[in-house]
């Protein structure tokens, strides 16, 4: 199926991108996925082309504030504010309960709808991802230097820009680097170019790709919250990320005391953006999740 748009009322109103796999079917589960910093649905090209995985649950992509199709009334927003919009697309969609994986930043995004609705959300699948804040303490753990990363583009887009701007090739080089190692293929980073010169154009293409990239820097962390997370927990850490460690995927997931369950399992070899780097573990291990917990 394509990306379809669906308005809710949050920030002045929004239109939100979203991607079924196909028809939904109200008797099977649903997993609702969030994609990576400035990825788009298309990021669970490979989830989406499980056919195994894609019949035994509904996969409902959903893209966050400053992604894809995803448009608001407001120019700021947060990750809160990408939780609770992702909540409200199910409520208008019917969905009364889902699982949430998130990968990256879609992670935390999905932790924070565990909180702010508990008894929609009944479990979360977290790869590739972090619960602190990009700090000292994260940086300490082998995590990377977040605001060494996000601070250039924040900078170099703080100014407005004509109707024919489009995001420099070597951002999304840059992107594709930290979430899928150095061995990116052509086809898929040209894929990923040409889907970025889309997604980030003019200067209203502009300000959501600057406003993505100080939110990642500048976010709050939620370690403290995560005691309230009461529903099951499926952390997957990669070995080769680039991004955040094992190290601090065991201090996270060690947070997690409140949850039903709380299970960190490593992939080894396995990069940042874990769903497209190695979705054949990513996918088994969340199937088993989903219909352990449905």
């Amino acid at each position: 199926m394509t990306t379809q748009t669906i308005d809710i009322p949050h920030l002045g109103g929004s239109t939100i991108g979203y991607r079924f796999a196909r028809q939904y079917d109200p008797a099977l589960p649903t997993l609702v996925m969030i994609n990576s910093f400035t990825t788009s649905v298309e990021l669970y090209r490979p989830q989406f082309a499980n056919a195994d995985l894609a019949s035994r649950m509904n996969l409902l992509a959903i893209e966050p504030y400053g992604h894809g199709e995803t448009r608001a009334r407001y120019r700021h927003f947060t990750y809160w504010d990408s939780a609770i919009a992702a909540l409200q697309v199910l409520d208008a969609l019917n969905i009364s309960k889902a699982f949430v994986l998130g990968t990256s930043q879609g992670g935390w995004i999905a932790t924070r709808m565990a909180l702010l609705n508990p008894g929609t959300v009944e479990g979360i699948v977290i790869c590739g991802t972090s619960m602190d804040y990009e700090s000292p303490a994260s940086m300490e753990r082998g995590c990377w230097n977040g605001a060494e990363f996000c601070s250039p583009a924040i900078e170099a887009l703080a100014e407005p820009v004509g109707e024919d701007w489009v995001v420099d090739d070597d951002f999304v080089v840059a992107v594709l680097g930290a979430g899928l190692g150095e061995n990116v293929s052509d086809a898929e980073r040209d894929f990923w170019i040409q889907t970025y010169r889309t997604n980030y154009r003019g200067d209203e293409g502009r300000r959501r790709l600057r406003t993505s990239s100080i939110n990642l820097r500048d976010r709050d962390g939620l370690e403290a919250r995560l005691s309230d997370v009461h529903c099951p927990v499926l952390w997957l850490q990669g070995t080769a990320d680039q991004v955040y460690s094992v190290a601090n995927a065991e201090d996270g997931i060690s947070r997690f005391t409140g949850s039903l369950s709380a299970t960190l399992q490593i992939v080894e070899g396995g990069q940042h953006f874990l769903t497209a780097s190695d979705p054949e573990v990513a996918d088994a291990a969340t199937l088993a999740f989903v219909e352990q917990w449905s």
